[in-house]
């Protein structure tokens, strides 16, 4: 501390290949403007709670010594230049002399020569080498080079062949989730601008196609985080479509999926509040749980409505064939939710598929106590209103919702 050092204990992340759990990157064409643009950025990332180890790759000035060979005076005391750097390089980085034949050791040896340590960790160690000249004289480095001290070129970041400034910070506190942080900070950074007066392009999901504007894109967790659950979303997406399209073939009718369907949302009810209530984040295996239970909720509800049709079938009427479809299919209903509450009191102490727990657990149970009320009450509606006054006429066998099957299927 006492000279300026800034020193950090760190490790290789277990988590996704990011700079840091937050990170900011700024876009600009010139390095000083975006530079100072990253100043501001950093000064708003100290003055928020709960964002602690903010840094930025950016190096600070330092400079150089550079050792230039006078050809003139290393001619006139009978040393070429070449002699010069060799044995400067000799010096510094050593040389291979021959080898030591070790009885002990498998492989020979290698002894390297050059300065010891205190002579070349300065200058004037390093200037009072001698460099033997053609005559075998002795000449002092410092009489054959001139030193000069020069500044030390800076390293220059790029991220798809543009230039770029990195504020990286980790998060600390209640909100462990980048997305809390970025959301305090948002409306500060969004009032900076570039040295044109322009406002500062803020990015979430994509990085900036205009390389002469300047720019800043939130990377790091939050980067992860956003294609994690787009991806997901995507796939959720697909799901429901399949299951649809299967349940149409099954049932031959578009309008009963939708009813078998109707409880998947209802998952939400026992999973959101879970988390809050549990301290737990919504996380990727969270997603992943939800889109499990999709599938496990319309088996529960193909169970009800298929022995609502086998019961209307033989000839039950539509109000006791719904009410019959509850009681006789409440056991295996249950008994499949209390399997999947089993298994996931496996993982619930897990850290990493806790969020998987949590939604499995209390998405199952809430969504298949509503099942058991939601499904038949929807599918008694959707019949009813195909449904003649006066006596109720038992459909046929092999019918679908009130459908009659295609001519030569067998009944």
């Amino acid at each position: 501390a006492a000279r300026g050092a800034n020193v950090k204990v760190t490790e290789v992340p277990p988590g996704p290949p990011v700079l840091s759990t937050l990170v900011a990157e700024v876009y600009g064409p010139e390095l000083e403007a975006r530079v100072a643009l990253a100043a501001e950025v950093r000064k708003i990332f100290e003055s928020t709670p709960g964002v602690v180890d903010v840094d930025w790759l950016v190096q600070k000035g330092a400079s150089k010594l550079d050792l230039a060979v006078d050809r003139e005076k290393a001619v006139r005391a009978g040393i070429s230049p070449e002699v010069v750097v060799r044995t400067v390089r000799v010096a510094l980085d050593g040389a291979e002399a021959g080898l030591l034949h070790d009885d002990g050791a498998r492989q020979p040896v290698p002894l390297v020569l050059r300065l010891e340590r205190t002579q070349r960790s300065g200058v004037e160690g390093l200037l009072a080498m001698t460099v033997p000249s053609a005559t075998g004289r002795l000449v002092p480095l410092r009489e054959l080079v001139t030193v000069s001290e020069t500044p030390r070129e800076k390293f220059i970041f790029h991220k798809n062949l543009q230039p770029v400034t990195y504020v990286i910070a980790e998060m600390a506190g209640v909100a462990e989730a980048p997305v809390y942080g970025i959301l305090d900070m948002q409306k500060r950074i969004e009032a900076l601008k570039g040295p044109d007066g322009v406002p500062l392009e803020v990015l979430s999901t994509h990085l900036p196609t205009d390389s002469s504007r300047y720019a800043m894109k939130w990377d790091g967790e939050w980067h992860i985080t956003y294609e994690v659950f787009r991806d997901m979303g995507i796939a959720f997406a697909a799901v429901l479509v399949l299951i649809y399209v299967l349940v149409v073939g099954w049932f031959r009718s578009f309008v009963t999926p939708l009813i078998i369907m109707a409880p998947i949302p209802l998952t939400l009810i026992g999973i959101l509040p879970a988390h809050g209530l549990g301290g737990v984040f919504f996380t990727a295996t969270s997603m992943i749980g939800f889109i499990a239970l999709a599938g496990i909720i319309v088996r529960n509800s193909i169970l009800l409505v298929d022995f609502i049709n086998l019961e209307l079938a033989a000839g039950e009427r539509l109000e006791d064939a719904v009410i019959k479809a509850g009681a006789v299919r409440f056991r295996p209903i249950a008994l499949t939710a209390a399997a999947l509450v089993v298994g996931g009191l496996v993982i619930l102490l897990d850290p990493i598929f806790q969020g998987l727990a949590v939604a499995l657990i209390s998405g199952v149970v809430v969504a298949t106590a509503l099942t058991l009320v939601v499904i038949p009450l929807l599918y008694y509606m959707y019949l009813s209103s195909f449904s003649p006054p006066g006596p109720e006429t038992p459909p046929a066998r092999g019918t679908s919702f009130g459908i009659p099957e295609t001519e030569g299927a067998p009944s």
